[in-house]
């Protein structure tokens, strides 16, 4: 089934210099890599409006070239050392991947280095200086007012992340992460953080709850309390962004801003990642766009956004390791989007806006006690006008547990806005993308009409009654 990606673009403020957005990397682990044009022109028929690379491709710089598109360019690690090694070395990788882009391309920031901790441990001595040769090579060439200088970390450097006012950085590490804050201090960068809150899941062992860690929405009661700070956290994403906060002040650094340079969840897994799937991935992304441009903040910094790139555009199939890691895109090589994302009331929707198409209906081969359970409550607390399934009235036929919880389900889904987890119903619901108007043929012959599988049935018998679906 061919699902449209809904993509957002919504411009507010953290500071007076300074958007809140939600950009996406691209990675190049691909058996197709789509020609650098094709990926621009996919980027500007999404209305994204900044990239992070993972290396200075010159090819994807010249196509990025006066598109208005802000690009994050990078130090691919394999390079970190002779950079870190040699002041004229960063100089010239300025001047040949930035100074001769620049501003025809809008490069904004430059990552050095990913994950360099975990990654290539014995490049942490010259990480520092790696930063600050490139720096001064901006300097000399009077662009380090425009482009910032960075490295991403893990966050699974920060220690006790839980509650975030006792987190610290792995204090082995301080030798450098001292010098680095400084650095990132004195020249007015942030610190670039890569929050995924689904391997937190993953290695919690049942302590973290999949609803914290997708932000679906948590009764107070159920959210994470900070003893110390009495602060109240409903998912893993503010907690671990307050974590690096705190970690920063624990060493006297409270003035730099965090950038989350990579954060998503993977649409499939094996069989022992049972959650890495499209609901899930969908369900997370579609919250994370929301939480961050609707500026909600953190706990510890309230309206004020933490800007995040979406781990990533592409499935990278060429990938090592787990079936998830092949798996963490919005979109494949062809340029087909994975998953529907659901962006509903959080600013300006893109031209191919299909929320509109979205419904809730009943699973097939849910447990007919769990869908009266859910029809039940649907119809009372969940406050859905039931009365046109009653004996006689226009829905009652057919007269099913199956076919009554779907007009029910999809009546209080988008009586919520078609938010992301109010479609779930304890698992006997699910969101589908089929367009119903499509089978409106079918009604011209009964014959053919009867043939179909009942789910189709069901989609038909759903526009009968006239469940508020916006067909175009």
């Amino acid at each position: 089934m061919g699902l449209i990606l809904l993509w957002l673009l919504a411009v507010s403020t953290v500071t007076a210099s300074e958007d809140v957005f939600i950009g996406v990397n691209i990675g190049t682990d691909m058996s197709d890599m789509p020609h650098p044009t094709q990926v621009v022109a996919l980027l500007k028929e999404q209305h994204i409006r900044h990239v992070r690379l993972y290396d200075a491709d010159r090819a994807m710089l010249l196509a990025l070239a006066n598109s208005g598109i802000e690009v994050i360019v990078s130090v691919p690690n394999e390079q970190l050392l002779a950079i870190g090694q040699s002041n004229s070395t960063a100089a010239n990788w300025v001047s040949h991947n930035i100074v001769a882009h620049y501003p025809a391309t809008n490069i904004t920031a430059v990552s050095v280095g990913s994950e360099v901790f975990a990654a290539l441990p014995n490049a942490g001595p010259v990480l520092v200086s790696a930063l600050q040769f490139i720096h001064s090579a901006l300097v000399a060439s009077n662009l380090n007012t425009q482009i910032k200088v960075s490295t991403p970390i893990s966050s699974s450097i920060i220690l006790d992340s839980f509650p975030p006012s006792q987190a610290f950085f792995n204090r082995s590490l301080n030798p450098v992460l001292i010098p680095m804050l400084k650095f990132l201090q004195s020249t007015g960068s942030f610190l670039m953080l890569n929050v995924y809150p689904y391997y937190d899941y993953m290695q919690s062992n049942g302590v973290i709850p999949l609803d914290y860690a997708l932000f679906r929405p948590l009764p107070p009661n159920k959210e994470a309390v900070d003893a110390n700070t009495l602060l109240h956290y409903s998912n893993a994403f503010d907690a671990v962004v307050d974590a690096a906060y705190f970690a920063m002040a624990f060493l006297n650094f409270t003035n730099i801003p965090v950038l989350v340079t990579e954060s998503g969840w993977p649409s499939k897994g094996d069989s022992d990642e049972p959650d890495a799937t499209m609901d899930n991935a969908n369900t997370y992304n579609s919250n994370l766009i929301r939480h961050v441009l609707n500026k909600t903040g953190t706990p510890k910094h309230p309206g004020i956004a933490v800007c995040t790139y979406i781990y990533e555009l592409y499935n990278e199939d060429t990938k090592a390791g787990p079936i998830s890691e092949r798996n963490w895109g919005l979109f494949d090589a062809n340029g087909n989007p994975i998953y529907l994302l659901h962006l509903t009331e959080s600013g300006l929707l893109f031209a191919n806006d299909t929320t509109s198409e979205t419904y809730c209906i009943a699973r097939d081969g849910a447990d007919p006690k769990l869908l009266q359970a859910a029809l039940d409550w649907a119809c009372g607390p969940g406050k859905v006008d039931c009365s046109a399934l009653k004996q006689g009235e226009a829905c009652y036929e057919p007269d099913n547990v199956g076919a009554h919880a779907s007009y029910a389900f999809n009546s209080y889904y988008h009586q919520m806005g078609m938010v992301s987890g109010t479609c779930n119903f304890n698992g006997v619901a699910a969101t589908s993308t089929t367009n119903p108007s499509k089978l409106d043929v079918f009604f011209f012959n009964l014959r053919i009409l009867l043939k179909l599988k009942p789910s189709r049935f069901l989609y038909i018998w759903l526009i009968v009654c006239n469940l508020s679906f916006k067909i175009t």
